[in-house]
């Protein structure tokens, strides 16, 4: 079993899981915090990774991340409208957005792939900075560390902000919002917008971490990111806002570690995706089946208990 975690495995799993926990924290602040169910993740992702391939191509490695993270904001305002505005259910605006996204990926990217082998990127400019120095092997995993880390303290403290606070509260009770003077269709714009560049500044990150970018790279990453906030949700429990965005990366991490780990038992390449629907469906299930699990050790004691009394009235 210690050869399922070697070292490089560890590495690879969290270099990824961090990265991939960006999209989980837009899920967290668009899901868990305003209530709403965004399903244009899979496109608004790839979005951010051609955009921010194309940049990073024509030269710019650090503009790509902002007009990534742009983009990500164009996306999530377009949502945000037909479902504030328009009046479209979440899901069906979300299924619109990400419809019309592949078209835009597409003509983006030019092509369907797109290769950055000979292109300058964040984390080449990070490996020569550290060429020579103990931590010359670990770049990728401190720069995928830096970003999660950035990114988490400002969701917290902007989450502690009035605005931030009005997000919550919208998420919660809308009708009370109204009353309180507070323009919900302006809060929940602005939760999709953040959540957007977020989701895109995950895809322009992964493709300067993986030097290329695919038109279909983003297909069922919504479900994935679902995924990694239901599992840090059932490890952490309802505690605080911070511990839970703690558990949304802690969540992220531990998908990509089991991902990892069984994808080492010489499965196909092709089987990724059924490995990647089994996890999810049973995150997702981990609710249900801690449920379950307590309801048969209960009544397991009650019977128990039962038992005891009756041999001791005989």
């Amino acid at each position: 079993m210690a050869a399922f975690f070697t070292p490089a495995i560890l590495q690879s799993a969290l270099e990824q899981g961090l990265i991939y926990a960006l999209i989980a924290l837009a899920l967290f602040l668009s899901y868990s915090m305003l209530n709403v169910c965004d399903l244009s993740t899979d496109g608004c992702y790839t979005l951010g990774c051609a955009t921010g391939a194309v940049v990073a191509i024509a030269g710019y490695p650090i503009l790509a991340i902002f007009a990534a993270m742009g983009v990500g904001v164009c996306s999530g305002m377009v949502n945000a409208f037909l479902q504030t505005k328009m009046k479209v259910e979440s899901m069906l605006a979300g299924i619109i957005v990400n419809t019309g996204l592949y078209t835009i990926n597409i003509t983006i990217m030019g092509k369907s792939v797109l290769s950055m082998n000979d292109t300058e990127t964040l984390f080449t400019r990070l490996q020569d900075l550290l060429e020579g120095t103990p931590l010359e092997g670990a770049y990728q995993l401190i720069l995928a560390a830096v970003f999660a880390a950035v990114v988490l303290v400002l969701l917290l403290l902007f989450l502690n902000t009035r605005l931030g606070l009005s997000i919550r509260a919208t998420g919660d009770n809308p009708d009370m919002v109204k009353s309180s003077s507070i323009n919900p269709a302006f809060t929940t714009t602005v939760g999709l917008c953040i959540g957007g560049a977020m989701t895109a500044l995950a895809g322009c990150l992964i493709g300067e971490y993986q030097k290329s970018c695919d038109i279909n790279m983003g297909t069922g990453m919504v479900t994935v990111a679902l995924a990694s906030l239901i599992i840090g949700e059932t490890i952490f429990g309802k505690c605080s806002i911070k511990v839970r965005a703690v558990g949304v990366i802690a969540g992220s991490c531990l998908y990509r570690v089991i991902v990892a780990v069984a994808l080492r038992f010489d499965l196909p390449a092709t089987a990724l995706k059924l490995v990647s629907a089994i996890i999810v469906g049973v995150a997702i299930s981990m609710p249900a089946i801690k449920q379950i699990i307590a309801f048969r050790r209960t009544k397991a004691a009650a019977m128990a208990k039962r038992r005891k009394m009756q041999g001791g009235g005989k």
